[in-house]
């Protein structure tokens, strides 16, 4: 099988419907799954002859990974499969819309609201972050959120497990330039703490109404999150969001909050909602490793598109 269309039927059993979202390896179709006769997102690897090899891998680290996380706001995995070929992951389909479209839809979003996005999220990262697995691409792109405001986060197709090898080439970069942190621009292993720096970015842009540190190309922009201070947050901002959002955005992890519960604690979620999340997360999660791990990134590069993750040259960083 070579591509997939409206009415494919995939491991005997997913009736694809209609395509609701495309990325840099992917496109996500809202199916029916005719056992359970239940509506499903599938996943389905998009043909590459050049990168098939490495994409099918990261599919499988990704239903490795998404298996492992169980969490109201992470989107659920129900299946992972092939056919013919093609591969495929089956997730709940989430009834809302990626933030990103809201942003572009609203321009600023209101405080409280950007306080329980940020929340959320930050639960979510925490979970991943107590199964010792990083996300690696935390963008409004990859974050649901649906009309009653509860928020999904998405697309572990690019995480990794901390200690693990990565299905990577050598000089390649890991992370969308507008929201990787410092230390990924440097071509450092992405953290826990790199999860929150792209937080940081993440709810910045969200009261703004713009990326913080957008410079027109993928060097200017990652370079940016090296030597330059996001804008000023709005005057309207109330202090201890901004202060968290700040807090975020440090240019050295160390000087990050100590975990993603501590994010979640300071946006004044309630108990029960941080009930799970233990204070000693791991050193290996949120401090500095080996900077001969290597780190890449999505080697198909695709400007136009708002989903996908995007190919940067680390050794083009230094030629600047």
């Amino acid at each position: 099988m070579t591509r997939v269309e409206a009415g494919t039927t995939l491991g005997s059993r997913y009736v694809l419907d209609e395509r609701v979202a495309s990325g840099g390896m992917a496109d996500v179709w809202a199916a029916e799954d005719s056992v359970l006769q239940r509506r499903v997102a599938v996943k389905v690897m998009r043909p590459d002859p050049d990168h098939e090899e490495l994409f099918a891998l990261r599919f499988r680290d990704e239903a490795l990974h998404s298996a492992s996380l169980i969490h109201t706001n992470i989107a659920t995995l129900f299946d992972y499969g092939e056919d013919d070929g093609v591969a495929f992951l089956v997730m709940e389909l989430v009834d809302g819309k990626p933030l990103s479209l809201l942003i572009k839809e609203q321009g600023t979003l209101d405080p409280d609201q950007v306080r329980s996005i940020v929340g959320q999220c930050a639960l979510a990262l925490g979970v991943a972050h107590e199964a010792r697995v990083v996300h690696r691409d935390v963008k409004p792109a990859n974050i649901l959120v649906r009309e009653d405001g509860l928020v999904k986060l998405t697309d572990f197709g690019i995480a990794r497990a901390v200690d693990a090898s990565g299905h990577t080439r050598a000089g390649d970069l890991l992370g969308t330039p507008n929201y990787i942190s410092p230390e990924q621009a440097l071509g450092r292993p992405a953290t826990g703490a790199s999860d929150l720096y792209a937080l940081g970015v993440v709810g910045h842009e969200m009261l703004t109404g713009s990326k913080p540190f957008d410079k027109g190309t993928p060097i200017a922009t990652a370079m940016s999150h090296l030597h330059e201070a996001p804008p000023p947050l709005p005057d309207d901002v109330p202090e201890d969001l901004a202060g968290v959002i700040e807090h975020l955005l440090e240019k050295d992890p160390r000087n990050r909050p100590e975990n993603a519960r501590a994010v979640a604690v300071r946006l004044g979620l309630a108990d029960h909602e941080i009930m799970g999340l233990s204070l000693g997360l791991a050193q290996a999660v949120y401090g500095e490793s080996s900077l001969d791990d290597a780190v890449i990134i999505d080697p198909d590069p695709t400007p136009a598109e708002p989903t996908g993750t995007m190919a940067v040259d680390r050794a083009a960083l230094f030629e600047q």
